[in-house]
């Protein structure tokens, strides 16, 4: 499964290492050093194609995105002894942001950021060049034309969400270049959107609409990808971080352009819904739908009903891509990260405990982003103890497929919906998988976690494994994976874009433009229904204690925002999504919680400490550009409030 790609991302990783240097040595060999040698013929343009897509390939590595890291959604500890991969991301939320050495930094490509910059050297390289390769046919030419256009609206897009006001970089300037012509200035919000939708739009039409032969070219872009991206563009332009911000009103550069829209623009999220709208019928078209069809491995016996609605949604995100129907666009062919996830759940675990660490550390918070059973929030809800959630209950014969039988747990894992129970793994809760795929065998019953205090199976055990809250990203983990007398990965591909997360954006824009209606409802509860729950308006007017919510606009965009927080958690979005909304500085005003993970007792486990004390302003919804950057080019000013 790993060499499935052997035609396309092996060479985008060997680049990306520095593994082959013979592949490397075929793009720019160090005695000829021209771009006739990389472009002298067809196979040599396509290797260089394939390094305009390396740094994209990097972005599959979540620890280094702003959406993931700043989420609020995963805590990772700041105090181990070594860290495993680099934690600049996670850091960012207790205010080590600075603009004198800035963490994730897009913009020159340290604090383990990309250089973004560079990315677009490289594909207007490539579209400068493709002219030179007497052998490359015409189709192929128009395909790696508009896979490359593609490639450079992304690289600028992704600069947009962190930075607002970018250089747009359409062509390379020659070495010969006058020292006013290097120092680019910034150009305004809008200009950037219409430069990077414009390229889309010139690349969508020569895209091919499916990868008719995954083996080798799996990864690279699809029609119904860049129309999804597009629609993500435009989203992004009309919500509240970009539309009219007050907070950007006096932002100008240094000649007095106004760099952002100083007024909201409606017609922006007009925009945004055609666009999702064609987008949808484009991936519809395609045969990608939100994909309600779980057909378990080949070793998985008597499934009941209640842990296929939550292997269904887990599939949604773990499947093979390329049987994966709902997954729009994805970075990688593998997703490293499932050994952070995991919580030991065997003595064979525990003995060789070394290979998984279960770092990822969900705080209370997050878990309680997700719904009742009933579909709707849990301080909403009018059948569901809100105020006694903190209480301790014992699991039931009701609850026997998601919570032991028998163990104290708290009153908050019960009753709840099956992407609950699809994303967490908490104590006492069931854990299907990992080695134990027949649901009723009684004498090899499904594993539980049980992780209270230092002498329980998953409790901490040192400063390196440990889990700082009690909950685990189960989500991220692949249930065919196993972890016990070793660790045994079934990988899987991590989305950019599926096809619930599309819906979800069609039905955001829709209440923008004209309130709640029967087609944003339709769209919201294609993805409810995939969790086993009834539609918003029936959820909402038989169990909420506010009934009529869904029926306003703020109401109906409360429940859409929420929906995409707990539908795409753990994906990479949400820090994306609480940025564009401008909600999340109020998310990370409260200090992160979990449960007191070195308690034996349940009494005494089930209380809430602080882990975390997040740190965010204002100024931090823009990243900074580097002082260094600013010194060189005089002509660029930094964002507000650093």
């Amino acid at each position: 499964m790993k060499l499935q790609y052997k035609h396309f991302c092996l060479i985008i990783v060997l680049i990306v290492s520095g593994i082959s240097c013979k592949k490397y040595l075929d793009v720019v060999p160090p005695d000829v050093g021209t771009l006739d040698y990389a472009f002298r013929s067809r196979n040599e343009a396509q290797t260089y194609l394939f390094t305009c897509y390396s740094d994209l390939q990097q972005l599959n590595d979540l620890n280094r995105s702003p959406g993931f890291t700043t989420s609020s959604e995963l805590i990772f500890p700041l105090n181990l002894t070594s860290n495993p991969f680099d934690v600049t991301g996670f850091s960012l939320i207790t205010g080590t942001q600075s603009s004198g050495n800035p963490g994730l930094n897009y913009w020159d490509g340290s604090g383990n950021g990309i250089a973004m910059f560079q990315a677009i050297r490289r594909c207007n390289t490539m579209l400068e060049n493709i002219d030179k390769p007497l052998d490359l046919t015409a189709p192929e030419k128009k395909r790696w034309i508009a896979e490359t256009k593609f490639l450079k609206a992304y690289y600028n897009y992704y600069l947009l969400r962190l930075y607002g006001p970018i250089p747009i970089i359409d062509v390379n300037l020659p070495v010969e270049a006058s020292t006013s012509a290097v120092k680019v200035k910034r150009a305004p919000v809008d200009d950037v959107v219409k430069y990077i939708t414009g390229l889309l739009d010139a690349a969508i039409p020569d895209l091919p609409v499916t990868i008719d032969n995954p083996a080798k070219e799996l990864g690279r872009i699809t029609q119904p990808a860049a129309m999804a991206i597009k629609a993500e563009v435009l989203m992004t332009a009309a919500s509240p971080l970009f539309n009219g911000n007050p907070d950007y009103a006096n932002f100008k550069d240094k000649s007095g352009v106004a760099l952002f829209p100083t007024k909201f623009d409606a017609t922006k999220w007009q925009a945004a819904a055609t666009a999702c709208k064609a987008a949808i019928d484009a991936c519809e078209a395609a045969n990608l739908k939100v994909n309600t069809d779980f057909t378990p491995a080949g070793n998985v016996s008597n499934l009941p009903d209640s842990l296929r609605l939550v292997l269904t949604f887990q599939n949604a995100l773990t499947q093979k891509w390329d049987s994966n129907l709902e997954l729009i666009w994805a970075l990688n062919n593998i997703w490293h990260g499932q050994e952070y996830c995991i919580p030991r759940m065997t003595d064979k675990a525990n003995q060789n405990d070394g290979q998984n660490p279960g770092y990822y550390a969900v705080p209370i918070s997050t878990t309680e982003l997700f719904y009742t059973h009933n579909g709707v929030p849990i301080d909403e809800d009018n059948t569901w103890d809100y105020a006694n959630r903190n209480q301790l209950r014992i699991g039931d014969a009701a609850n026997y497929w998601y919570i032991k039988q028998g163990y104290t747990t708290v009153k908050a894992n019960f009753d709840r919906e099956p992407r609950f129970y699809g994303s967490l793994g908490f104590d006492g809760g069931i854990w299907f998988g990992n080695g134990r795929d027949n649901a009723k065998d009684p004498s090899n019953p499904l594993h539980d976690v049980e992780a209270r205090g230092v002498f329980s199976i998953s409790g901490p055990k040192s400063i390196q494994k440990t889990n700082i809250t009690g909950y685990w990203p189960k989500k991220l983990a692949n249930y065919q994976t196993v972890y016990d007398d070793g660790f045994s990965w079934v990988d899987f591909s991590m989305p950019v874009m599926r096809m619930a997360g599309l819906y979800l954006l069609y039905a955001e824009a829709l209440n923008e433009v004209s309130g709640p209606g029967a087609e944003a409802y339709q769209y919201i509860d294609k993805v409810r229904a995939r969790a086993g729950l009834g539609g918003v308006l029936s959820s909402w007017a038989t169990y909420s204690k506010n009934p009529s919510k869904p029926t306003t606009q703020d109401g109906l965009r409360a429940i859409i925002h929420q929906e995409r927080r707990i539908e795409l958690c753990f994906e990479g979005q949400s820090g994306w999504d609480l940025h564009r909304w401008k909600e999340l500085q109020s998310v990370l005003s409260v200090p992160l919680k979990g449960w007191s993970i070195y308690e034996e007792q349940a009494v005494n486990y089930y209380r809430p400490v602080n882990i975390e004390i997040p740190v965010f302003q204002t100024r931090d919804y823009l990243w900074p550009i580097s002082t260094n950057s600013l010194v060189v080019n005089d002509n660029l000013v930094q964002n507000p409030f650093w």
